[in-house]
């Protein structure tokens, strides 16, 4: 795409599940700016999520080691006039400041104001991610009924951390759906690669049980798979698992696999570049995934999603947004979530509160309509 006008230096966010919640903000800067040259700053293990979104012109990739002033040597050369940083990190103000670019814009935070142009105030509706204590845990459970339980609004969803900045360069600050795509060769390569195990099903699943974050975000691994195994003896589905390559994901497909057959449960994970992650997760008619960026990935690329949620919050990161209804999340039942902690401290009850059956009838729900 050929464009004129001014370069913008977008410094985008780490983490994969954060990279999707920005679309809608990149999508409304690519409205305002339509003639802009829009570059992405990014992680090189996130540079494929971006290679062809309609809302970013090209990919500017650093590696891991790189410092600051090292990727600062490298936007000098670009000559940018405009620096956007999406995260609050002090080193994203300072990529932008040793870069020269001499419209910096970002979040106002302590000492970081000192290395931006343009520091940009909290947003109204903000919502933090606090993490409860462990008394605070045990307070809310010993008298459930003495609190209310926490509800957040519209307007507190991660997606307007970012609309809210790029409001700062004239953008239209109303929420969109997160947007990724995936060209259709793709996906048939991917389809090439299941081989002749592709057609064997009518329909293939998606199963993500991992979550990069914690414990705390995983659904039972042995509720996982029973769920799976009851989906596949209803409906004669096939299961692709998606994910890292750990221990427990691994004993998940091995169970698997062992129960419905190796004809029908796919471990592809820790096996897939992050361009072949999305290409497999639109392949699939459904994803049913912890609260973790492959969660974000499906939603995005259209693919409907079935989440239990426990010690995180749907109204803060859920996938998707606003008029989306294809997805279906489960929210655990205990006082005290969401923690927001990496472990749960006690028993775990938020996620085991969510039943095997729950799950496999919001499946069936979503599956009826495919």
């Amino acid at each position: 795409m050929k464009t004129s006008g001014e370069k913008i230096l977008v410094r985008g966010v780490n983490w994969l599940g954060d990279a999707v919640m920005t679309t809608p903000a990149l999508q409304r800067l690519r409205e305002a700016k339509p003639e802009a040259q829009i570059t992405l700053l990014t992680h090189e293990k996130l540079a494929a999520l971006w290679q062809s979104h309609p809302a970013v012109n090209s990919v500017l990739p650093f590696k891991t080691g790189e410092s600051a002033w090292q990727i600062g040597r490298k936007l000098r050369l670009e000559k940018f006039d405009l620096g956007l940083a999406l995260p609050n990190s002090h080193r994203s103000a300072l990529e932008l400041f040793f870069g020269g670019i001499p419209n910096r814009i970002g979040y106002a935070r302590p000492f970081r104001n000192l290395f931006l142009t343009k520091n940009i105030s909290q947003r109204e509706g903000a919502v933090p991610m606090r993490k409860r204590s462990l008394s605070e845990i045990n307070r809310l459970n010993q008298n459930p009924f003495t609190e209310t339980p926490a509800k957040y609004p519209a307007a507190a969803h991660h997606i307007f951390q970012y609309l809210h900045l790029v409001a700062a360069l004239g953008a239209n600050p109303e929420p969109l759906a997160p947007h990724l795509s995936v060209a259709e060769n793709a996906v048939t390569s991917f389809r090439e690669r299941m081989g002749d195990i592709s057609s064997s099903h009518k329909f293939w699943l998606g199963l993500n049980p991992g979550a990069e974050y914690g414990p705390a975000k995983r659904w039972p691994a042995e509720r996982f798979v029973a769920a799976a195994v009851q989906l596949h003896q209803k409906t004669e589905c096939g299961w692709i698992i998606f994910g890292a390559e750990d221990r427990e994901t691994n004993r998940i497909a091995e169970e698997l696999q062992m129960k419905i057959g190796r004809a029908a449960a796919v471990n592809l994970a820790g096996k897939t570049t992050l361009g072949e992650l999305c290409a497999g997760l639109k392949f699939c008619q459904l994803v049913l995934t912890n609260d973790t960026g492959p969660m974000h990935v499906a939603a995005a690329l259209g693919t409907p999603v079935v989440v239990p949620f426990g010690s995180t919050s749907p109204e803060l990161t859920g996938p998707g947004f606003g008029s989306v209804t294809s997805n279906v999340l489960l929210r655990g039942q205990a006082p005290c979530s969401p923690c927001f902690l990496r472990e749960c401290p006690i028993d775990f009850r938020c996620m085991k509160s969510i039943t095997v059956e729950e799950i496999v009838e919001a499946c069936l729900r979503i599956f009826k309509k495919l």
